[in-house]
């Protein structure tokens, strides 16, 4: 039976990366990662502002050969200067131990590493690269998130179990069978390290495919497992509305159950698109799911034959508009605003039941009712509003409410 949940998975190690806690019950942190070409500092430095001041909590970078690596810490030194303390993940594939060993400062630059142990050679040369990864992670006290991925498995893992499945009387499917050899690449992959001499609470696991259907009973399992941090994401969700539903359903049937620690949502971006949707997207996750307050939230009606008019849809937009353009100014004048419910409601039949709910509501006026508008405050009914000013007004009862409720945080 599924378990149900809506807390962070308590039981796990505490992990430190940077000044960002993961585990342990603290709240799940959304990450998420550059596109640009890391050896051009100056983009960097840029989209690592731009995805620090949507929300990202930790900022992941590509270090795939000597010119990425050696731009790393005049990144840092940059951020650092104009006082962005965003944690950085240095992206290791194929070559990563090297790097580690041929630039010094790559490492000091550095609050978390990322390996994939099915792309690091086969064999000893796979066990050498991984030890000597492993060991200069551990002789600077980094954290390693191990990251192993359905596209670049450990093919000696996968054929191995293939062979002995097509043995049985009953052989697994096929997908059964690249899921269980997944979940053995982190775990083995996660003891070798801890026999390597880097502690369970230096190590974070994610284990990311390309379908939800693979995705939640490999995560299960690993949560079964172990009680390490755990970090949720699709390898590839895909563009435009696919890729925000894969997203949304696969990291919210994992999340109620309270797995995953921290999470990412890997969208293919427009061309010239906002990268900032993908860390959007994550916090309207953690809201939807009550584990998190990012912004005030906005109830409005779908509309119907009762509501005929636009002008709930037009007020309910320029709510949410008004509270996107004040939040910055709230979150440092103001802190806990983002806890704020405001209702708009486009008739009686939901609408005053839907306003009491919210801090502040109002319900207008359906098609053929009396063309006055009560304002509900904490589930109390305030006033009434008419008239051509009533949006207005309502933005200053809004403002009102925000400055008496949280003015003296």
């Amino acid at each position: 039976m599924v378990k149900t949940s809506l807390t962070a998975r308590e039981n796990t190690n505490e992990v430190l990366v940077g000044h960002v806690p993961i585990g342990a019950g603290n709240p799940i942190v959304v990450q998420s990662m550059t596109d640009t070409d890391t050896a051009n500092v100056q983009d960097t430095v840029k989209q690592v502002k731009l995805l620090a001041d949507a929300g990202s909590e930790i900022v992941r970078l590509t270090v795939n050969n000597n010119q990425a690596a050696d731009s790393v810490y005049e990144i840092k030194s940059r951020l650092q200067d104009d006082d962005y303390d965003i944690p950085l993940v240095g992206d290791f594939h194929f070559i990563g131990h090297r790097l580690l060993q041929d630039y010094p400062l790559l490492i000091k630059s550095l609050d978390k590493l990322r390996i994939n142990p099915g792309n690091i050679g086969k064999g000893l040369k796979h066990d050498k690269n991984f030890s000597t990864f492993i060991k200069i992670a551990k002789e600077n006290d980094k954290i390693v998130r191990i990251g192993v991925n359905a596209g670049s498995l450990d093919q000696d893992i996968l054929m191995k179990r293939m062979d002995t499945n097509s043995r049985l009387s009953m052989p697994l499917s096929s997908e059964e069978v690249e899921n269980s050899s997944l979940i053995e690449s982190a775990l083995s992959s996660a003891d070798y390290a801890n026999s390597l001499g880097l502690p369970e609470t230096k190590i974070i696991i994610s284990c990311k495919v390309s379908r939800l259907t693979q995705m939640v009973p490999v995560y299960r399992e690993i949560s079964r497992q172990c009680k390490i941090p755990l970090h949720l994401g699709l390898t590839e969700a895909g563009m435009g509305q696919q890729g925000l539903v894969n997203t949304t359903a696969s990291l919210s049937i994992l999340l109620y159950e309270g797995i995953g620690d921290t999470i990412r949502a890997s969208l293919t971006p427009d061309i010239n698109g906002d990268r900032t949707k993908e860390i959007k997207l994550c916090q309207d996750v953690l809201q939807a799911l009550g584990l998190r307050r990012f912004s005030p939230s906005v109830t409005a009606c779908p509309g119907c034959g009762r509501t005929s008019s636009t002008f709930f849809r037009e007020l309910a937009s320029d709510i949410q508009s008004f509270l996107e353009l004040k939040l910055p100014e709230w979150k440092n004048d103001y802190p806990g605003a983002e806890e704020l419910k405001v209702a708009v409601m486009g008739c009686v039949v939901n609408g005053p039941g839907e306003s009491k709910a919210a801090h502040v509501g109002i319900s207008l006026p359906g098609s053929g009712e009396i063309p006055t508008a009560p304002v509900f405050i904490d589930g109390k009914k305030e006033i009434l509003l008419k008239g051509t000013n009533m949006a207005a007004e309502f933005i200053e009862i809004i403002e009102k409410y925000v400055t008496n409720k949280w003015g003296n945080n």
